[in-house]
């Protein structure tokens, strides 16, 4: 729960200061009391109710205060809503690299069952375009609400090249303006192995996408023991790790999250996430007037009560 105006909630702080008063009230009274030795015969002619009646007007008008100190400060609770209008861009790297078998079977097919895996958790009329690239961008879907149009390219990569993630950002960029103005959320899930090799700075696209309000969400695949094997079997293999940093980079400057993923179970893990997080969005609805109502049904109890059974109110 969280507060609109917060400063009000410093008003509950008369709940505590008014059973002070009271109990300093009852203390006095004590101090100046006058015996009477008839007090009991009086007392037992008058009668008297069970002890609690006493205390529930007093408790009940505290609850009150509270409650409606709590209305005066916006009350509201957060939950999840299904984000039917989204547009998503799905980037994924197919350079050579990707044929590492550090992740069971290779990168490259772990991040494609993962990709769907991602598709899988959208809703349905949520806008998912896709984009394979290595030495540049060499397959593009825009976002549709036909899914199977992103499937088709995510499944038919193969793992060859060198690496462009400036251009394949750049490209995904241009596939998203104009869709962020008419819908509630725009971003780019890229996956990639390795260094840019090729192609504009990453980096500088990332910056572009920050200012467009279009966060990339980025996924480092692989281990630091990836290998390819030389074309020449005298040579050893060649080594090519994931370069965590630049897409913890790519993501921050475009006000996304980056994720590291060494196994296919993270992958996997990790797109599931991304699917649920980004096709929903937070939302808040304020509970103000329950407590107002609440507050004013307390105020009138006590009042019910303290007149019922004390003759005057509380």
């Amino acid at each position: 729960m969280s507060f609109g105006a917060p400063l009000w909630l410093a008003s509950l702080a008369l709940v505590p200061i008014a059973i002070a008063a009271a109990v300093a009230a009852r203390r006095r009274a004590r101090r100046y009391a006058v015996r009477f030795p008839a007090v009991s015969t009086v007392a037992l002619a008058a009668g008297s109710g069970p002890s609690w009646r006493r205390y529930l007007p007093p408790l009940l008008a505290l609850a009150a205060l509270a409650g409606l100190a709590l209305a005066l400060a916006r009350p509201r609770v957060s939950y999840s809503a299904t984000l039917k209008q989204a547009s998503l861009m799905l980037v994924t790297d197919h350079s050579g690299s990707m044929a590492a078998t550090d992740v069971a079977p290779t990168r490259l097919a772990a991040a494609e069952s993962a990709a769907n895996t991602f598709i899988d958790q959208l809703p349905s009329r949520a806008r998912v375009g896709a984009i394979a690239f290595s030495t540049s961008p060499d397959a593009a879907q825009a976002p549709v609400t036909n899914h199977a149009a992103a499937r088709a390219i995510i499944n038919a990569q193969t793992a060859n090249g060198a690496t462009d993630t400036g251009g394949a950002l750049e490209l995904a960029l241009q596939m998203l303006h104009g869709k962020a103005a008419k819908h509630h959320s725009s971003a780019i899930v890229l996956l990639s192995d390795g260094a840019a090799n090729a192609g504009p700075s990453a980096a500088g696209v990332a910056r572009e996408a920050g200012r467009d309000k279009i966060p990339i969400f980025t996924v480092a695949l692989g281990t630091g023991n990836g290998t390819l094997p030389s074309p020449d079997p005298f040579q050893a293999p060649t080594p090519v790790p994931p370069d965590p940093q630049l897409l913890a980079q790519i993501a921050k400057l475009s006000g996304g999250r980056a994720f590291n993923a060494q196994d296919a179970g993270d992958l996997i893990s990790i797109y599931k996430h991304l699917g649920t997080q980004l096709g929903s969005v937070t939302r808040h609805r304020e509970i103000t007037a329950a407590f107002a109502i609440g507050g004013l049904v307390l105020l009138l109890a006590a009042a019910a009560t303290s007149t019922r059974w004390a003759g005057r109110l509380p």
